[in-house]
């Protein structure tokens, strides 16, 4: 349900504010509590066993392998620790709470795991160079436990596709998954046909994949720390809808971002000349639902303007679109 409130004097300035509960994202992430706990206990014992036996092995596609989940331990504890973070109630100093620490933590997580790739990119060129005996039988081993417990971690959030943090955290488990049938394999060419340099070759193409499967993630949190227009947020479209309210002749200084992960706030003024039905409070309730039925914006603030006299607003037209 919308709510809206109206500011000013007489009619000529209103905003409205909408806090919709229908899709329930801004507390979605609290049911994940067991599944951050659960995962993050898995994979711990997971990074510590592979690292473990990939060093005994001289295998760096399972070393490489460890740091990848290590770097997937680190980015469950951020997400956890930002969606408990993100429940805090709004102070006078914070008025929007500490949402944002869930877009924080989604960048400091692709930041991380790309520096960590950095390094296992390096020690596998030199691998390459100077390839090392790997046991073979091993790297399967370890390699098959890692698609039991990545695959089973995946599991945990694939409800989560909603929130930022969460698909990743999906996304991230299930290559690992992949990433680790492909170390069986390697492990197996290894074992029957003696090729060494096979181990950091791997290692090299696991470096790119995860390169490559953590560039969507670092760019969107990037934008959203920016204060970009979430990507599945239409801008003109929500322009275009503002446009037909009745009795609305222009739309200026239309703003939209995510306050989190999970939740988009929009701020638009609008020129409506004359009040058509004489109730303003009731365009503004029904545009604030509409936007967020629609559009999944939980915070629309909208002002009014009559577009005539000595106080026309200093932002029109507008430049943001």
């Amino acid at each position: 349900m919308a709510h809206a409130h109206v500011h000013g004097a007489g009619q000529d300035h209103a905003h409205g504010h909408s806090h919709g509960h229908g899709h329930a994202h801004s507390h979605a992430p609290a049911s994940f509590g067991k599944a951050f706990a659960i995962g993050i206990s898995l994979n711990v014992a997971f990074v510590l066993i592979e690292a473990g036996y990939g060093i005994a092995a001289h295998s760096l596609s399972l070393v490489a392998d460890a740091g990848h989940n290590l770097g997937d331990v680190l980015g469950l504890v951020l997400a956890w620790v930002a969606t408990v973070l993100a429940r805090r109630s709004p102070t006078k100093h914070r008025t929007y709470g500490l949402r944002r620490s869930s877009i924080l933590a989604a960048l400091a997580n692709a930041i991380l795991l790309l520096i960590t790739v950095g390094g296992i990119g390096v020690e596998a060129i030199g691998r390459l160079m100077h390839p090392e005996p790997v046991a073979g039988m091993t790297v399967i081993w370890v390699a098959a436990a890692g698609i039991v417990v990545n695959g089973f971690t995946a599991t945990l959030f694939i409800a989560g596709s909603h929130d930022l943090n969460l698909r990743a955290a999906f996304a991230h488990f299930l290559a690992d998954a992949l990433v680790s049938l492909g170390v069986v394999v390697a492990g197996i060419v290894i074992l029957f046909t003696g090729w060494e340099w096979l181990d950091p070759a791997v290692g090299l193409v696991l470096a790119v994949v995860i390169t490559v499967s953590m560039w969507h993630l670092l760019s969107q949190s990037l934008d959203l720390a920016m204060d970009a227009v979430p990507q599945s947020i239409d801008p003109h479209a929500v322009e275009s809808y503002l446009a037909t309210l009745d009795g609305v002749t222009e739309v200026h200084d239309l703003h939209i971002w995510g306050m989190s992960t999970t939740e988009v706030a929009l701020t638009a003024h609008i020129v409506r000349p004359a009040s058509v039905d004489g109730n303003d409070d009731a365009l503004l309730l029904g545009a604030c639902k509409e936007l967020h039925d629609r559009f999944g914006i939980e915070h629309s603030t909208i002002q009014i303007e009559r577009g005539h006299g000595p106080h026309d607003c200093r932002h029109a037209p507008a430049g943001a679109l």
